[in-house]
């Protein structure tokens, strides 16, 4: 604002409506954006040099501004009309070089105080709201890709890997993310050997464990016998083998005749 407020002292006497003061923080935002007034009118005059300040005559004529800018980088050159309809000012600027065109209707009611013209600190309002219009309808459109994409934030980087992987349709795993399958047996032939060995210690392979189910109990070798039901020899050793009965008394666990054969109620079978 400090440099709002030199101009506005510098083109004080020159003053005389309310749209004088709000084109003079129209010239200033340009200003602050990296540009610099190079003359009034649309024809170039002799002797212009590039400077912050308003021109003379830039006011002469109440209902039709005319300025023209050029960017310090020397990219843009600026052709500023402002019109004015009723209470509201119409800005129209083109950029020369590349022909692009922005406009943006400002209500000077809404940013100036006509009773304050010559006071500063009482004669702008809503200063936020108007550097946001000039900025997004007039600052913003006239700039080249290059520039837009000089001020955009980096987007972060994301992991390739999670942005593959990630689908919100697909049910989740079982496993914690990052974690793999168990590995195959490196013996191809070893598959199954869970039903040779009942009573070691490998799992599955039996629809029935009476061995173990509930309480763990110790180990029953079946080809060593079973006092008073086989006799030692009986189960060729490693075979698979079914217990007919129980180990022991007390013992917990499903009873092996929940699972009957076919037919096992037929009198004639």
């Amino acid at each position: 604002m400090a440099g709002l407020e030199a101009l506005h002292a510098c083109a004080r006497a020159a003053l005389s409506r309310p749209q004088d003061a709000l084109l003079c923080a129209l010239h200033w935002e340009l200003v602050r954006h990296g540009h610099r007034c190079l003359g009034a009118g649309e024809q170039p005059g002799p002797d212009e040099k590039e400077s912050e300040l308003l021109p003379a005559g830039w006011e002469v004529n109440k209902e039709v501004y005319t300025l023209r800018y050029k960017s310090v980088d020397n990219a843009h050159e600026l052709l500023l009309k402002a019109i004015m309809v009723e209470d509201s000012m119409i800005l129209n600027v083109m950029d020369c070089s590349s022909q692009k065109v922005a406009d943006v209707t400002l209500a000077v009611a809404d940013y100036i105080n006509p009773e304050n013209l010559h006071d500063f600190h009482k004669v702008y309002k809503n200063m936020e709201e108007l550097r946001t219009r000039i900025a997004s309808g007039i600052i913003a459109p006239l700039k080249t890709p290059t520039e837009k994409a000089k001020n955009e934030p980096e987007t972060e980087k994301k992991d390739p890997d999670l942005s593959r992987d990630y689908d919100p349709l697909r049910i989740p795993p079982r496993q914690p993310a990052g974690m793999r399958a168990p590995p195959c047996p490196v013996n191809p032939f070893a598959v199954g050997g869970e039903d040779l060995d009942p009573f070691g210690g490998r799992s599955g392979g039996m629809i029935v464990d009476p061995l173990r189910s509930g309480f763990p109990q110790p180990g029953i070798d079946p080809s060593s016998g079973i006092p008073g039901r086989l006799p030692p020899g009986a189960v060729p050793p490693g075979a698979r083998f079914d217990p007919f009965g129980p180990l022991g008394a007390g013992r917990s666990g499903p009873d092996p005749d929940h699972l009957p054969p076919p037919g096992y109620d037929d009198m004639f079978m």
